[in-house]
């Protein structure tokens, strides 16, 4: 019975964690099984843990329940996959003189006679890329919901009535119809695979951490071309009637 187990766990652990999932359902990305990850519930005992995380068995976690505007949060990824690489792109040596034979895009010399092994520290080919990675202290600009979702890209200084998917979409991705949530500066990976987000580990002190954001304009031109046009209005006013309309 799930209320005895529960009543053990409040009685003998010490460390409570969650399972979750994702809703994939939402997302128009061909494919259906969820993901899966163990979240850690902090703050209070065990017991007050473990009422906690029961009070959200079969709940949705919004983003913005978790995160908010101007935290800090860690991003945890794996990176785009190179494959098998050499030396000179994997770990950025000088390409040998033209007339080198067997070869120009190698290590010259790969250590001493003795000690008689290669040290682990000499670059050598292999994989590149596809590695797990975790970037720290990144800024949230704006967190969007679904509801306001054609007003979510408004500022202060830019009150056009636009949402985040930019003409035409994302690249590789497509439109965006859920909750969103903006970042400060790039994220590990290719387009579509998942993240994981995590408060952040340090007290921050340094103004840069502490300050406010407060975004002046968002670009919603297109990612595929120059990108002229903000809205589908505003490139409709600018070109006027069309003829391939006209009929």
């Amino acid at each position: 019975d799930i209320t005895n187990e529960l009543e053990r766990i409040a009685n003998f652990c010490t460390v409570v964690r969650v399972i979750a999932h994702s809703q994939v359902k939402k997302l128009n990305l061909r494919i259906k099984k969820a993901h899966i990850t163990e979240i850690q519930v902090n703050g209070g005992d065990a017991r007050a843990k473990v009422d906690f995380a029961k009070a959200l068995f079969e709940k949705e976690v919004t983003v913005d329940s978790v995160f908010a505007k101007d935290e800090l949060v860690d991003v945890l990824g794996v990176t785009k996959g190179h494959g098998f690489e050499g030396v000179t792109t994997r770990w950025g040596v000088t390409r040998l003189p033209r007339k080198t034979h067997r070869g120009l895009r190698k290590v010259a010399c790969i250590g001493s006679w003795h000690p008689a092994r290669v040290s682990t520290t000499v670059p050598r080919a292999g994989q590149n890329g596809y590695f797990h990675r975790t970037e720290m202290n990144k800024k949230i600009y704006r967190i969007g919901k679904k509801e306001n979702q054609n007003s979510s890209c408004q500022t202060d200084a830019d009150l056009t009535e636009k949402g985040i998917t930019p003409m035409g979409g994302f690249v590789h991705y497509g439109e965006i119809n859920e909750d969103w949530i903006m970042l400060k500066g790039a994220i590990v990976g290719v387009k579509k695979r998942p993240l994981i987000l995590r408060k952040s580990l340090m007290n921050h002190s340094s103004r840069k951490h502490l300050e406010k954001i407060d975004l002046k304009f968002i670009d919603t031109s297109s990612k595929l071309g120059h990108g002229r046009f903000q809205t589908a209005e505003e490139k409709l006013k600018f070109l006027g009637p069309l003829a391939s309309k006209q009929k």
